[in-house]
């Protein structure tokens, strides 16, 4: 088992075409993905560190084109790195093959070999490493009845569902006993119920072979379920590191609170107030004095009155005779709650109701009142976006 030290790591991609062959009107891909651009190149990662205790599941998580990936891949000796140093198990990595990191990779695609057996392909990096035939066919089994793809062995890829390849791939790196078990996008290519289902084999894998996890997602509902710490990247940076718990209950900044929890966060623009020492929020006349615990933070802090990004979960809004009129524009029925879309001071907002077993009617067009407690309101920076709570 092992460590795993990341200590400011930058990677850049270097430019490859001349700017004079760019139109003046054209926008470049690293703008739209809004990476930062200097003379070296296009910085994908900047100032990435991150401490991974023993046997700790690390789940890196964040929107296409954030840099998780590229993290991963130069924990993997897969990219260079471009500054910083890596450590595994307090030994320097950066210039140290793949091969010799003593890591195991499951990649999206599965790349599996075609032309072998699930067998083959499980046994293929221990015949590599000329370990005997016997450990081999140990090994092998052990994982594969782990997994429960045992009835599949002398199968080939193709005759297998994608779920299935999917194991097989994680078989082929359970069998190395590998360090550190590095996953990237495993679950993206498989079905919604498909992918509940292998969500829950990796959680109880992890538990079976107790090794150190580095997951790379963008479904923020695997990152929620399967990490003990979630580290949220946005352009290259990180922008919150905490258990799954901590950054749904404390995001750090307005792109955590949105991008954690689903449906996404209510924004709301509005005022904070403090008057006789205490602070509440005001929304369109309706007035919501913050909780006791809130209040310690924002006067610790010396956070003075202003204009503020009120945020609020959907399922933390209140129906009742006081507070902001909403408009119905859309109600969901979801089983158990119904999801009602409403327009609320030029805004769109999501408003989770139980139904309790009762029929839950909104019609469009009708008026609601929705109100909120206070010690469920985030209180964000409208110039940094930062939670002025911490």
């Amino acid at each position: 088992m092992a460590t795993v030290s990341l200590r400011n790591i930058k990677k850049i991609y270097p430019n490859t075409e001349s700017k004079g062959k760019k139109k003046k009107d054209e926008a470049s891909p690293e703008e739209k993905v809004n990476l930062q651009i200097t003379d070296e190149g296009v910085v994908a990662v900047q100032a990435f560190n991150l401490e991974i205790a023993d046997k700790e599941f690390i789940v890196l998580v964040g929107p296409s084109g954030c840099g998780k990936s590229t993290t991963l891949r130069m924990v993997a000796g897969l990219e260079d790195i471009t500054a910083g140093e890596l450590y595994i198990d307090d030994k320097y990595m950066n210039n140290v093959a793949p091969k010799d990191r003593d890591i195991a990779m499951v990649f999206q695609n599965y790349a599996l070999y075609p032309h072998m057996t699930v067998y083959e392909n499980m046994a293929f990096s221990l015949q590599l490493k000329k370990v005997d035939k016997a450990t081999i066919d140990q090994k092998v089994r052990e994982a594969a009845e782990i997994l429960g793809i045992t009835q599949y062995l002398n199968r080939k890829p193709k005759a297998l569902s994608g779920g299935q390849r999917q194991r097989v791939a994680i078989g082929r790196a359970i069998v190395r006993s590998p360090k550190v078990f590095l996953m990237d996008e495993p679950l993206s290519n498989l079905d919604a119920k498909l992918r509940n289902q292998m969500r829950a084999e990796i959680i109880k894998l992890r538990q079976r072979i107790d090794t150190t996890f580095i997951y790379v997602t963008h479904d923020q509902t695997e990152a929620m379920t399967l990490g003990d710490r979630i580290v949220i990247m946005k352009d290259g940076f990180i922008q919150q590191i905490g258990t799954p718990q901590d950054v749904f209950d404390h995001p750090a900044n307005l792109f955590v609170a949105g991008f954690i929890g689903s449906p996404q966060m209510n924004f709301f623009d509005a005022k904070l107030l403090k008057e006789n020492g205490k602070y509440a929020v005001e929304l369109g006349g309706y007035k919501v004095e913050l909780s006791e615990e809130k209040q310690a933070r924002l006067a610790a802090a010396n956070v003075e009155a202003q204009d503020v990004v009120l945020g609020v979960r959907p399922d933390h809004i209140k129906l009742g005779s006081e507070g902001v009129k909403g408009r119905v524009d859309v109600s969901e029925l979801m089983g158990s709650t119904v999801h009602i879309h409403l327009n609320v001071l030029g805004k769109d907002v999501i408003v989770i109701v139980p139904t309790e077993g009762k029929v839950a009617h909104f019609p469009m067009g009708s008026e609601l009142m929705l109100g909120f407690d206070g010690g469920v309101a985030h209180i964000f920076s409208k110039e940094t976006e930062r939670n002025l709570e911490w």
